[in-house]
Protein backbone atom coordinates (compact mmCIF):
# COMPACT_ATOMS: atom_id res chain seq x y z
CA UNK A 1 0.00 0.00 0.00
CA UNK A 2 1.63 3.69 -0.73
CA UNK A 3 2.44 5.90 2.15
CA UNK A 4 -0.33 8.90 1.62
CA UNK A 5 -0.02 12.08 -0.06
CA UNK A 6 0.26 15.59 1.50
CA UNK A 7 -2.25 17.95 -0.79
CA UNK A 8 -2.51 21.81 0.60
CA UNK A 9 -6.35 22.57 0.45
CA UNK A 10 -7.05 25.53 -2.06
CA UNK A 11 -9.24 27.23 0.31
CA UNK A 12 -7.42 27.63 4.12
CA UNK A 13 -4.13 26.23 3.21
CA UNK A 14 -4.22 23.34 5.29
CA UNK A 15 -2.03 20.08 5.05
CA UNK A 16 -4.01 17.21 4.43
CA UNK A 17 -2.73 13.47 3.95
CA UNK A 18 -5.11 11.41 1.40
CA UNK A 19 -4.56 8.13 0.35
CA UNK A 20 -3.27 8.60 -3.53
CA UNK A 21 -6.25 6.01 -4.13
CA UNK A 22 -9.05 8.20 -2.99
CA UNK A 23 -7.60 10.94 -4.34
CA UNK A 24 -10.37 11.22 -6.90
CA UNK A 25 -13.24 10.58 -4.53
CA UNK A 26 -13.49 13.85 -4.06
CA UNK A 27 -11.94 14.29 -0.71
CA UNK A 28 -12.62 17.36 1.59
CA UNK A 29 -10.08 19.35 3.84
CA UNK A 30 -9.87 17.97 7.24
CA UNK A 31 -9.91 21.43 9.10
CA UNK A 32 -12.25 23.52 6.76
CA UNK A 33 -14.44 20.67 5.36
CA UNK A 34 -14.20 22.39 1.88
CA UNK A 35 -13.31 20.08 -1.51
CA UNK A 36 -9.79 19.37 -1.81
CA UNK A 37 -10.22 20.29 -5.55
CA UNK A 38 -11.99 22.46 -7.01
CA UNK A 39 -11.02 21.80 -10.88
CA UNK A 40 -10.34 25.76 -11.39
CA UNK A 41 -6.85 27.08 -10.75
CA UNK A 42 -6.36 28.93 -7.49
CA UNK A 43 -5.25 32.07 -7.22
CA UNK A 44 -2.21 32.78 -4.95
CA UNK A 45 -0.04 35.47 -2.84
CA UNK A 46 3.73 34.55 -2.32
CA UNK A 47 3.09 33.28 1.02
CA UNK A 48 0.74 30.45 -0.24
CA UNK A 49 2.29 29.90 -3.16
CA UNK A 50 5.57 28.82 -0.90
CA UNK A 51 2.87 26.59 1.42
CA UNK A 52 1.74 24.71 -1.84
CA UNK A 53 4.89 24.26 -3.79
CA UNK A 54 6.89 23.16 -0.36
CA UNK A 55 3.87 21.11 1.05
CA UNK A 56 2.34 19.03 -2.02
CA UNK A 57 3.05 15.32 -2.75
CA UNK A 58 1.16 15.72 -6.14
CA UNK A 59 2.79 17.88 -9.09
CA UNK A 60 1.82 22.17 -9.29
CA UNK A 61 1.45 23.78 -12.21
CA UNK A 62 1.94 27.42 -12.13
CA UNK A 63 0.33 30.46 -14.76
CA UNK A 64 2.59 33.73 -13.80
CA UNK A 65 0.14 36.28 -15.67
CA UNK A 66 -0.65 39.50 -15.21
CA UNK A 67 -3.93 41.82 -15.56
CA UNK A 68 -2.51 44.18 -18.39
CA UNK A 69 -1.39 40.81 -20.66
CA UNK A 70 -3.39 40.66 -23.34
CA UNK A 71 -1.56 37.01 -24.22
CA UNK A 72 -2.84 35.73 -20.09
CA UNK A 73 -6.24 36.82 -20.87
CA UNK A 74 -6.38 34.98 -23.62
CA UNK A 75 -4.83 31.62 -22.52
CA UNK A 76 -7.04 32.04 -18.77
CA UNK A 77 -10.04 30.22 -20.09
CA UNK A 78 -7.80 27.35 -21.54
CA UNK A 79 -5.97 27.16 -18.07
CA UNK A 80 -8.84 26.89 -16.09
CA UNK A 81 -10.31 24.08 -19.21
CA UNK A 82 -6.98 22.77 -17.89
CA UNK A 83 -7.70 22.57 -14.79
CA UNK A 84 -10.64 20.13 -15.10
CA UNK A 85 -8.91 17.62 -16.77
CA UNK A 86 -5.39 17.37 -14.65
CA UNK A 87 -7.16 17.41 -11.25
CA UNK A 88 -6.45 16.01 -8.65
CA UNK A 89 -3.16 14.46 -10.01
CA UNK A 90 -1.92 18.36 -10.38
CA UNK A 91 -2.41 21.45 -8.45
CA UNK A 92 -2.91 24.48 -10.56
CA UNK A 93 -1.95 27.58 -9.57
CA UNK A 94 -2.28 31.63 -10.60
CA UNK A 95 0.62 33.72 -9.84
CA UNK A 96 -0.46 37.49 -10.50
CA UNK A 97 3.42 38.73 -11.36
CA UNK A 98 2.08 42.56 -10.66
CA UNK A 99 0.90 41.21 -7.10
CA UNK A 100 4.09 38.92 -6.36
CA UNK A 101 6.53 40.60 -7.93
CA UNK A 102 9.29 38.71 -5.58
CA UNK A 103 8.06 35.78 -7.19
CA UNK A 104 8.30 37.24 -10.72
CA UNK A 105 11.94 38.05 -9.33
CA UNK A 106 12.86 34.73 -7.45
CA UNK A 107 11.84 32.84 -10.73
CA UNK A 108 13.16 34.57 -13.24
CA UNK A 109 10.37 35.11 -14.53
CA UNK A 110 11.02 37.33 -18.28
CA UNK A 111 7.91 36.74 -20.25
CA UNK A 112 4.32 36.16 -19.53
CA UNK A 113 1.93 33.87 -19.71
CA UNK A 114 5.27 31.49 -18.45
CA UNK A 115 3.48 28.05 -16.70
CA UNK A 116 6.13 26.51 -14.61
CA UNK A 117 5.74 22.87 -12.96
CA UNK A 118 6.99 22.24 -10.09
CA UNK A 119 7.40 19.25 -7.96
CA UNK A 120 9.16 17.94 -4.65
CA UNK A 121 9.80 21.73 -3.83
CA UNK A 122 11.55 22.38 -6.88
CA UNK A 123 10.70 23.62 -10.35
CA UNK A 124 10.89 20.82 -12.90
CA UNK A 125 10.02 22.64 -16.10
CA UNK A 126 9.06 25.75 -17.87
CA UNK A 127 7.01 26.85 -21.14
CA UNK A 128 6.51 30.93 -22.14
CA UNK A 129 3.77 31.63 -24.55
CA UNK A 130 0.09 31.08 -24.43
CA UNK A 131 -1.34 27.70 -24.92
CA UNK A 132 -4.64 26.26 -25.69
CA UNK A 133 -6.06 23.58 -23.33
CA UNK A 134 -5.22 20.44 -25.02
CA UNK A 135 -1.50 21.97 -24.95
CA UNK A 136 -1.62 23.11 -21.70
CA UNK A 137 -2.28 19.49 -20.58
CA UNK A 138 -0.09 17.47 -23.04
CA UNK A 139 3.05 19.56 -21.93
CA UNK A 140 2.45 18.92 -18.14
CA UNK A 141 1.48 15.62 -18.33
CA UNK A 142 5.00 14.83 -20.08
CA UNK A 143 6.80 17.49 -18.06
CA UNK A 144 5.43 15.10 -14.98
CA UNK A 145 6.19 11.77 -16.55
CA UNK A 146 9.66 13.50 -16.97
CA UNK A 147 10.23 14.24 -13.27
CA UNK A 148 9.12 10.83 -12.37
Amino acid sequence: MSDPLHIVCPHCDAVNRVAQARLGDQPTCGKCSQPLFTARPVDVSSERFNKHISRSDIPVLVDFWAAWCGPCKMMAPAYAQAAQRLEPNVRLLKVDTEASQDLAARFGIRSIPTLALFAGGGEVARQAGAMDAGSIVAWTQQAAARAG
